[in-house]
């Protein structure tokens, strides 16, 4: 055998693994694309409509400043300093290109940055529903996991059970349990509060772990209930019942055939949720004393700060489309060509 003769077929598993690669970058560049295409439409949408809840609030700097009985004369003045004089489209045009660099303007109650009192709260929001959403991926996979492996046996019948049962309770409700037990009952952990990370990792995740916990639920329960029914549905499929009669391992037919054709609609799933988690917290944070993203929301909307609403609107755009784009992403590399239409 030749020197060339015997590179053969190394040099043709080489071309066959670099084309797989080549395709799957040409998957998730595809998939970039057209979640960019549908993003910026969306976007510019979205930010007019935002910024054009003023002109339908009816709401203005002066009146909450200068209160409901202040004159027309003190009012346009306040208005002027505001630029709420000019042009419809030249103060929507001078907004929008300072969302595009990061400014969202200034507060009406106290004239504080808004980007810089939206940072605070977010992180906070952000590091717990963070933390909700790894908890409820990991423990939604393994129980949806293992009911699907136990179909129709009392394990599938209890974890369907259970799932049902944490996917009516209500987060506050959970919250407060939570809190009863093991914040005041046990003293394991932190009633109210949070810890900067940068003050460490132990009093960080002792503080965002029972707001995490009660926001899980409704993620544990959905994760849970979407991929038992897609493992079900791929054990049934052909491609299997072949793999099983060729003589592959329960265990290679599971992470390899099964797993990855059931994956899509869980995490399509997840692709909802984390916006959804950090939007719903209002409720968690009031009960945990957390002054986070949704509880900044509720003040300023109650008192009125439009700048402040709008950008809160935008970062929310910004975090359901960014999201949405990472778990495509992530769809593209792993489910099946077969699945993805494209």
């Amino acid at each position: 055998m030749t020197t060339t003769e015997a590179r053969a077929p190394s040099d043709l598993t080489g071309g066959v693994a670099a084309a797989r690669t080549r395709r799957a970058l040409g998957r998730v560049l595809v998939t970039l694309v057209r979640s960019v295409a549908i993003f910026v439409p969306v976007f510019l949408v979205a930010t007019f409509v935002t910024f054009a809840l003023r002109s339908l609030s009816g709401l203005s700097p002066a009146r909450i400043q200068l209160g409901e009985q202040a004159t027309p004369e003190a009012i346009a003045r306040v208005e002027a300093q505001w630029g709420l004089d000019r042009p419809f489209l030249v103060q929507y045009w001078d907004w929008f290109t300072g969302v595009l660099h990061g400014q969202l303007g200034a507060s009406w109650t106290n004239g504080a940055d808004i980007s810089t009192l939206i940072g605070l709260g977010l992180g906070v929001s952000l590091s717990v529903a963070t933390f909700a959403l790894l908890i409820g991926v990991v423990v939604g996979f393994g129980l949806g996991t293992v009911a699907a492996l136990r179909h129709t046996t009392w394990i599938d019948r209890a974890i369907t059970g259970l799932v049902t049962v944490i996917s009516v309770m209500p987060a506050f409700v959970v919250g407060i349990v939570l809190v009863a037990v093991f914040a005041v009952g046990l003293h394991i952990f932190p009633s109210a509060g949070y810890v900067p990370a940068q003050q460490g990792l132990g009093p960080w995740l002792a503080h965002i772990t029972l707001p995490a916990v009660a926001l899980s639920f409704d993620v544990i329960a959905d994760v849970t209930r979407q991929l038992r029914t897609s493992l079900i549905a791929a054990y049934r499929e052909n491609y299997v019942i072949g793999a099983v009669v060729r003589g592959l391992s329960p265990r290679r037919i599971f992470f390899v055939h099964v797993l990855r054709n059931g994956l899509g609609p869980a995490l399509a799933t997840l692709g909802l949720k984390f916006p959804a988690l950090v939007g719903a917290s209002v409720i968690t944070e009031w009960v945990f004393g957390l002054q986070g993203f949704g509880r900044f929301a509720n003040d300023s909307a109650q008192a009125g700060d439009v700048p402040a609403v709008q950008g809160v609107l935008v970062v929310s755009i910004v975090l359901v489309v960014a999201f949405n784009l990472i778990v495509n992403l992530v769809l593209a590399r792993v489910t099946p060509a077969s699945q993805r239409g494209v």
